[in-house]
């Protein structure tokens, strides 16, 4: 007897069976640069479906980066040892552009490509290996820094390295800011950068540094002896991990991380003795530097969230599609039709809306924003951050319960899944200081009154259906809810900030669901119906299933 009464393959591409981010690049994309993309999706999609999957299980399972502190003589080295599976990885996933041309042009093209092409690629990516997204997303914020903000010795020096497409020696970045007094209160830091001649010298220690030893360069927060305490007495650095001679730049890894998932990226501790540093940028505004590529790797998580979404659906409905249970496929029962159902319409809401975000982050770093453009871009980076990586760990665990025991077995991907979701919900902000994100917007700026705003506008320019309607009672019971929750005092709006949050994301991914409804019809309606029937509790008991009697046309 087999465990798969049938055995339906499993997609050898994660981009040509998605029909969503098809859908998307063609919406974002200028006709030359979507012919580019689309080959170079197909071709990569393929790529992470295949061997940068089979090697990110002999990653995670038997072949995670390991610390080598000396050498054969004794001396400190500092080394990080990763398999050469995980090294082709590296390879193979920078040269595709994935962080340099967004920063440079793409050769075909002979102009730069833009971060709706970068997050297409890091969404397949994280099918496979999300974990190896952490470092590409690292490398993605120090190229953001040193582009945006460094002098032009600096630039010179790293950025060609960092942005490296096979044309150069490649630099992998990092961005150290943790401390291990302070956790995400980054005031109390006391990594102290001391002038010395003409240089400055970093002295201190970093408690949780992501790609150790595998970087190029790490962007560094430190303060200047005489500087001011708080945050905005730190200054940025950008800091080689070695000198001209290839010997360690006068640090060290104290020892690397033992975490419960995201193996394929070593996590360290990284002492500072004197380490050459070269400051990028003012040198009073390291932090807001530090903020600003804090909401590019918020993303960058939002999109690890939707591509361990999209393989826990793609797992769980190959399982179920393939498992006969009582003479019948799991598929002919309606629970499961309808855990897929409820799957396939959020997943599919999920990635449109955090395109949809990524579009207007495009517009703001292009410097075409406006102010509001500004500001909601910063609130929709902090609701569908929190919203994505709760969504990301729900769907890997929904995913392990479909399989059954076997979910639970290291033998099967999903249980990878999981542990690598669950760190989502800590990297770049737990749910309580995105919270506190949105508290600063409504109290600074009124973001609340913007969002609504803007969700009204684009409703507006909708045609009149029973789905609009439903998502404008939403908006309007919401609206109410921001009134009240904008003049509570500041302790009161800490303990509803979460829940006003997730009501804000519900409802910015319903007005995505019904834009998609209306441009595209059939399938997408049928989505959009489903979606709103649970992000909004519609369904009174008794009524018919929609996820059931929808069921052929959206699994």
């Amino acid at each position: 007897m087999k465990v798969l009464q049938q055995e339906k393959t499993r997609p050898t591409n994660f981009f040509t069976d998605d029909e969503t981010l098809q859908k998307v690049i063609e919406m974002m994309l200028d006709p030359e640069f979507l012919s580019y993309a689309k080959q170079e999706l197909a071709d990569f999609g393929e790529l992470c479906a295949g061997d940068i999957d089979a090697r990110a299980k002999h990653t995670d399972r038997q072949g995670e980066p390991r610390l080598q502190r000396y050498d054969a003589y004794g001396e400190e080295i500092s080394e990080v040892w990763v398999n050469d599976g995980y090294k082709k990885t590296i390879e193979e996933t920078y040269n595709t552009g994935i962080v340099g041309y967004v920063h440079k042009d793409i050769p075909q093209l002979g102009r730069k490509g833009n971060y709706v092409y970068s997050f297409a690629q890091g969404y397949l990516l994280s099918h496979a290996e999300p974990g190896f997204y952490c470092p590409v997303t690292l490398t993605m914020a120090t190229a953001y820094l040193l582009d945006h903000y460094a002098d032009d010795e600096a630039k010179q020096r790293f950025l060609p390295h960092v942005c490296a497409t096979g044309d150069t020696e490649l630099y992998e970045g990092a961005t150290f800011l943790t401390e291990r007094q302070g956790g995400s209160d980054v005031g109390v830091n006391v990594v102290e950068a001391r002038r010395e001649g003409n240089e400055f010298r970093l002295y201190g220690e970093k408690y949780f540094a992501s790609n150790a030893g595998m970087c190029g360069v790490a962007m560094v927060l430190a303060r200047l002896e005489g500087a001011q305490a708080g945050s905005k007495g730190l200054t940025l650095f950008a800091v080689p991990w070695r000198k001209e001679d290839g010997t360690a730049n006068h640090l060290r890894i104290r020892r690397l991380k033992d975490k419960l998932g995201v193996r394929a990226v070593p996590s360290g501790e990284v002492e500072f003795d004197g380490a050459l540093a070269y400051v990028v940028g003012e040198q009073s505004k390291g932090i807001y530097y530090m903020l600003e590529a804090l909401n590019l790797s918020r993303i960058c998580n939002a999109v690890a969230s939707i591509g361990i979404m999209r393989r826990g659906f793609l797992e769980a409905k190959h399982y179920v599609t393939n498992r006969y249970a009582f003479g019948k496929p799991l598929t002919q029962y309606p629970m499961i039709q309808d855990t897929l159902g409820k799957f396939a319409a959020k997943l599919h809401v999920e990635v449109a809306t955090v395109f949809d975000l990524i579009q207007l982050y495009d517009k703001v770093t292009n410097g075409h924003g406006t102010q509001q453009d500004v500001i909601m871009n910063r609130l929709y980076i902090a609701i569908m951050k929190k919203e994505t990586a709760e969504q990301a760990v729900h769907y890997a665990s929904e995913a392990i319960e479909l399989h059954g025991g076997n979910g639970y077995i290291e033998d099967f991907v999903t249980p990878r899944l999981l542990r690598d979701a669950q760190v989502l919900t800590v990297w770049e902000g737990t749910a309580n200081i995105l919270a506190l994100e949105l508290i600063r917007l409504v109290d600074k700026y009124q973001a609340h009154e913007l969002f609504v705003s803007e969700m009204e506008e684009r409703l507006e320019k909708l045609k009149d259906s029973a789905l609009v309607q439903i998502v404008r009672e939403q908006l309007v019971k919401l609206a109410g809810i921001l009134q009240i929750f904008s003049a509570l005092d500041d302790a009161t709006k800490t303990f509803e900030a979460k829940d006003v949050a997730k009501k804000m994301a519900l409802l910015y991914e319903s007005v995505v669901a019904v834009e998609w409804a209306q441009k595209f019809g059939g399938k997408y309606e049928k989505l959009a119906d489903v979606y709103l029937e649970q992000a909004w509790s519609l369904r009174q008991i008794g009524d018919q299933m929609k996820t059931v009697q929808y069921f052929s046309d959206i699994v």
